[in-house]
């Protein structure tokens, strides 16, 4: 057992902090890169073991990408330049690149085997396989195809009408990614509002397609240019540092240069609701095509509040870290209809109650959610990340909190999308 004893802190935190890029907007940058016409350059990418994963994934499918400091050049000769791998597709442990690119690959005429690791294989993919057969792909795999390693033989599909039977930016990006290679109108309609970061990049690469309340629609073929990407930082890392300033002593973080995506934002909500001290100041003149902005949070006094509807796709990434801000605020926290939360890198419900529970917190696990009964103060004990990048993060900063030591097995999983977050967290300790 490899055990990490977490930094903890009776003072404050303070002072000015840049979270990596955005982990979606990385991956999705990489790939309309690929599919587009030209010399693609991506800044502030986030290069961390999921998004280096699709950077390893377009290289076997013929893609040149360089890294050239702290800039991806990706240099792309369109759909059609996309060639069958000679070896096995790892995506590694990085389910957006599973998906995403099994959309991608159901419009290319070749074969192509995509792997991962033992979490991705425990991972459901039927929700993006079974629409894509609908659309002529031919996809086997473990389950009827609803578990890695699945083989795909792309080719000639048919446009489709597809009803979501949930809310997931994956499997909306997955569907676009296969229509925008096929001849006709391709609709897809959610039931609420996901992440739209795959929409907007279309239109920066030069596509095109309509929007009209939950609904999508998109005629192809369509062609893309190169162009550049400016990644900004991604919210769900800031969210931890927003959650370690609310409930520390004495503290202020001032995160800049944050995407402040309106699909993304719902911890700025959820924080707003349960009395945060939260200031945003959006940059008015920005390089990126998504919004973002400096975020500033300060110690609060918090209120528990009840979670769920159309606020759950906007913060589904962020469940765990608003778990622990409500084990600090006065009274019940409620979070419902978050069942995605099951089907993540791990149950992040069970695993949320366990850990926090363990801690000594006061949280009860419900079919699609959680109750957390506040204010409880956390002693310490022996947690695990089960090799959870968001859990491992929350974690460390429950540990700040606690009164005694707390020892954590799995820290490396951070690295998947924050590899320099336990030395930024050092940065911000009073010391």
């Amino acid at each position: 057992m490899n055990l990490v004893q977490l930094q903890s802190t009776k003072s404050s935190l303070k002072g000015n902090i840049s979270v990596p890029g955005d982990k979606s907007i990385s991956h999705r940058a990489i790939m309309f890169g690929a599919i587009a016409k030209g010399t693609t350059t991506v800044r502030n990418f986030l290069n961390g073991a999921d998004c280096r994963s699709t950077i390893d994934c377009f290289r076997k499918l013929g893609v040149k990408i360089e890294e050239i400091e702290d800039e991806i050049k990706i240099y792309g000769n369109g759909f059609n330049g996309l060639r069958e791998p000679i070896e096995i597709l790892d995506v590694g442990n990085s389910g957006t690149t599973a998906r995403l690119i099994l959309g991608l690959l159901a419009g290319r005429s070749f074969h192509t085997v995509i792997i991962g690791d033992d979490s991705i294989a425990t991972r459901p993919m039927k929700r993006v396989t079974q629409p894509l057969k609908d659309m002529g792909a031919v996809i086997h795999g473990r389950d009827d195809a609803n578990y890695t390693p699945i083989s795909i033989q792309g080719g000639q599909l048919h446009p489709i009408n597809y009803q979501m039977p949930v809310a997931s930016a994956q499997v909306k990006s997955s569907l676009l990614l296969a229509g925008l290679q096929i001849e006709g109108e391709t609709t897809i309609i959610e039931p609420l509002s996901s992440r739209d970061h795959t929409e907007r990049m279309i239109k920066q690469f030069g596509g095109q397609l309509s929007t009209e309340q939950n609904t999508i629609k998109i005629i192809g073929p369509q062609n893309f240019q190169a162009t550049e990407v400016h990644v900004p930082g991604d919210i769900s890392s800031a969210a931890f540092f927003m959650v370690a300033a609310a409930i520390i002593n004495d503290s202020e973080i001032i995160l800049d240069n944050v995407g402040l995506n309106p699909t993304r934002t719902g911890i700025i909500s959820v924080m707003q609701q349960m009395g945060a001290d939260i200031q945003i100041d959006p940059n008015k003149i920005s390089q990126s095509s998504e919004p973002n902005g400096t975020i500033t949070v300060s110690t609060s006094q918090l209120k528990g509040i009840e979670i769920g509807g159309e606020l759950i796709p906007r913060l589904i990434d962020e469940i765990p870290i608003i778990a622990l801000l409500a084990t600090q605020a006065e009274g019940k926290t409620v979070i419902k209809n978050a069942e995605e939360l099951k089907v993540k890198e791990t149950n992040r419900i069970d695993t949320v109650v366990k850990e926090l529970n363990t801690l000594g917190a006061n949280i009860e696990a419900t079919r699609d959610g959680m109750i957390i009964y506040g204010k409880t103060p956390l002693k310490g004990g022996t947690v695990s990340s089960y090799g959870d990048h968001r859990i491992g993060m929350m974690l460390s900063i429950a540990a700040l909190v606690c009164e005694k030591e707390v020892y954590l097995e799995g820290s490396d999983a951070v690295k998947v999308s924050y590899p320099t977050f336990f030395e930024d967290l050092d940065r911000l300790i009073s010391k």
